[in-house]
């Protein structure tokens, strides 16, 4: 198994992935982009987030990014997590590992909490993010409308580094040394 940080070479491979949840109230998005529109979602997201492949035998077999948690200039020092598996490898410890590297490479950003949401129920993703030492900061209810039901999604939050007065600004993922990114990559 092969973890690598993405590109957008991946888009097809990483849609067919997401398509296998539009149907669901895992996203809430109700129409499958297109690969072109995925393509610059990847390209977007990878200008200053970590956003990694999974492969075996050069099959990619799931994909967790970073984003931006909320725009505003005093927000930069979080992310929000995101993670899609084929069905046929969840519950693999896939997404744990993807997550572990995720978080290792937002600390060299200068990242100090994570966040996740997950819509509910979701037990496995609920146990990820509790596995892996998130707590719930509650439950925003009929929050999304999918599926002719009204959906609740619970968010999860990790602080990941202390909370330091006058903390560095935000670095880019494009500016990490990509040696240290391949040995976070190796360690795990």
């Amino acid at each position: 198994m092969i973890i690598r940080l993405a590109t957008i070479n991946d888009s097809k491979a990483l849609l067919k992935i997401y398509s296998q949840y539009i149907d669901t109230s895992i996203t809430f998005e109700c129409v499958l982009p297109t690969e072109e529109d995925f393509k610059g979602r990847i390209a977007a997201i990878i200008k200053d987030y970590p956003y990694l492949v999974c492969e075996e035998n050069g099959e990619i077999l799931g994909y967790a990014y970073a984003h931006r948690q909320m725009e505003r200039e005093s927000y930069q020092w979080n992310a929000e997590l995101s993670i899609y598996l084929d069905r046929s490898f969840t519950s693999k410890g896939i997404g744990k590992k993807l997550y572990y590297i995720l978080i290792d490479i937002l600390k060299l950003q200068g990242i100090k909490t994570v966040y996740g949401g997950v819509t509910v129920p979701n037990k496995r993703s609920e146990g990820l993010h509790l596995g892996l030492g998130f707590t719930s900061l509650g439950i925003y209810h009929n929050t999304g409308y999918k599926n002719n039901k009204w959906h609740d999604v619970e968010w999860f939050e990790k602080q990941i580094m202390p909370y330091n007065i006058e903390p560095e600004p935000f670095l880019s993922v494009s500016k990490i040394n990509q040696e240290k990114i391949q040995e976070i990559i190796n360690k795990y």
